[in-house]
């Protein structure tokens, strides 16, 4: 996992404060004190056999790579017994050699209701906050951005990340162990923002807006999804205890609560792309993620309600510019 190039490219650019803090960062971040699994984990990264691929998938739903000639059974065989070793896989799908990591979320779905209302990536440097694995940042890589940086604490999401770029071999493709709270305050450097799947977890919803705020170039575009319930402006709910069985859960508001929290935070032209209740279709336990998962979350005698007792979860896409006037850079 060699940061470096990263580093070089970003050394003496609008991105050079980053670059001087990364070094600490992705000590930190990779810290086997830390995080006793990382040890077994980059051995199966080490693991993973030499396959040069012919064909590398950036736009279609199973991000992957392959060879003109199928792999041989056993090697098949043995490359997804390794790649199994970096269970659970999250965020997905993916496909290398014809081995099909079938993940616990149809990431493909989410992208799909995304990528027609934004502005295009062409050219573009992007952020990814919460990336998991980085399967957004692949296809982001697909609709032609410039460079994608996508960001998780997680470290096995990471090692992931390095497991499926040592076959896709993108150099503007990057995954780095820190939260958003890490990244250099008021940078200002990035053309698009993506923050997917994370708002709901954060205890100051207004001050993670801030955050993305300041990441955005002028002119930048926010592309924010979360979970949302129904109800007029200022509706919100606060679960007490757990949601869906998940502790980290503070905000969930209603789409007009969201798009005033995002014109109080200094974004303008919010609008909404796209709601849409999650299904057990969509994210479910498979044997790449074989933990419980959404149906395990829910009502087994009412689905439109968590086993809580709150409304089933519905995703909002929402998305809101930064003032000022945007034009496109070099990278």
């Amino acid at each position: 996992m060699d940061y470096q190039p990263l580093i070089d490219r970003w050394r003496d650019t609008e991105m050079d404060r980053w670059a001087q803090l990364l070094p600490q960062q992705l000590a930190q971040g990779l810290s086997h004190q830390r995080y006793g699994d990382l040890a077994r984990w980059l051995e199966v990264l080490d693991a993973l056999p030499d396959i040069e691929p012919d064909t590398r998938n950036l736009d279609s739903a199973r991000v992957g790579a392959d060879c003109n000639s199928p792999l041989p059974a056993q090697a098949q065989a043995d490359l997804k017994q390794t790649l199994m070793g970096l269970h659970p896989w999250r965020k997905g799908p993916f496909e290398l050699f014809g081995v099909h990591i079938d993940t616990e979320w149809r990431s493909d779905w989410k992208w799909e209701r995304v990528r027609n209302g934004i502005a295009a990536l062409t050219g573009r440097r992007v952020l990814d906050v919460g990336c998991g694995s980085g399967y957004h940042c692949w296809r982001m890589l697909g609709e032609g951005a410039a460079e994608v940086i996508g960001i998780d604490p997680t470290p096995l999401f990471v090692v992931q990340f390095w497991a499926l770029q040592k076959y896709l071999q993108a150099p503007q493709a990057w995954v780095i162990p820190v939260g958003i709270e890490q990244v250099p305050a008021r940078l200002r450097a990035f053309d698009t923002v993506f923050s997917m799947g994370v708002l709901y977890h954060r205890r100051s919803p207004m001050d993670h807006l801030l955050e993305l705020r300041d990441c955005l170039r002028p002119g930048g575009q926010l592309v924010l999804e979360t979970l949302v319930i129904e109800g007029e402006a200022g509706a919100t709910l606060v679960p007490e205890g757990r949601y869906a069985r998940m502790g980290n859960v503070w905000f969930l508001p209603s789409c007009d609560t969201l798009l005033g929290w995002l014109r109080k935070t200094g974004f303008q032209q919010p609008q909404v792309l796209d709601v849409a209740a999650t299904t057990s279709d969509e994210q479910r336990a498979t044997e790449w993620m074989t933990f419980h998962s959404l149906a395990n979350f829910l009502d087994p005698e009412d689905p439109a309600r968590t086993v809580e007792g709150y409304p089933a979860p519905r995703r909002a896409v929402i998305t809101a510019q930064v003032p000022g006037n945007w034009q496109p850079a070099e990278y």
